[in-house]
């Protein structure tokens, strides 16, 4: 297993896979990041498996990017995986509550289920999580916390300012 880690704008990303596929993409508060420092110049390189990843989160970011195409071997149970399939078919700039979530899988009455399972998304961003809410269109349940859903949400679907002349 290889790790890299990425600066972004919601904090220090930390890469997780190999051959097989991307296995955890996890930011890390702020407060590690003067550490995470020294890990980046004397790791400098980017292990080639992860490189396809730091590239399109980069691009993501720079809003060159609006689908991920990786190779992704989360690991959980079952249903887990299950859940975090349907969340790929999410598209950027829109969202899904979880209750749209649960109708997807099949089990309107699994919504506490699905909403666990998305909790426990390992692969942040890339299995867009941050695109499901409440049915009354809050900001809820976010591992990564609101604050950065929130920043998701608005760099998915930024709002232009018109000029009235």
């Amino acid at each position: 297993m290889k790790t890299t880690y990425y600066k972004t704008p919601l904090g220090t990303a930390k890469i997780v896979g190999d051959e097989n596929g991307i296995q955890s993409v996890s930011v890390i508060d702020e407060d590690f990041s003067s550490a995470l420092e020294v890990v980046e110049v004397t790791n400098s390189e980017i292990p080639e498996c992860l490189q396809e990843c730091v590239t399109q989160l980069d691009q993501y970011f720079s809003e060159e990017r609006t689908d991920f195409d990786l190779k992704l071997n989360p690991q959980g149970t079952e249903f887990q995986k299950k859940v975090w399939d349907e969340l790929l078919n999410i598209p950027f700039n829109k969202t899904r509550t979880y209750l749209e979530q649960s109708k997807a899988l099949g089990d309107v009455k699994a919504i506490r289920a699905v909403a666990s399972a998305n909790g426990k998304n390992p692969i942040w961003i890339i299995i867009p999580c941050h695109r499901v809410i409440g049915s009354d269109g809050s900001l809820t349940g976010y591992a990564g916390g609101i604050w950065r859903k929130k920043w998701l949400l608005s760099h998915e679907n930024p709002v232009k300012q018109q000029s009235l002349f």
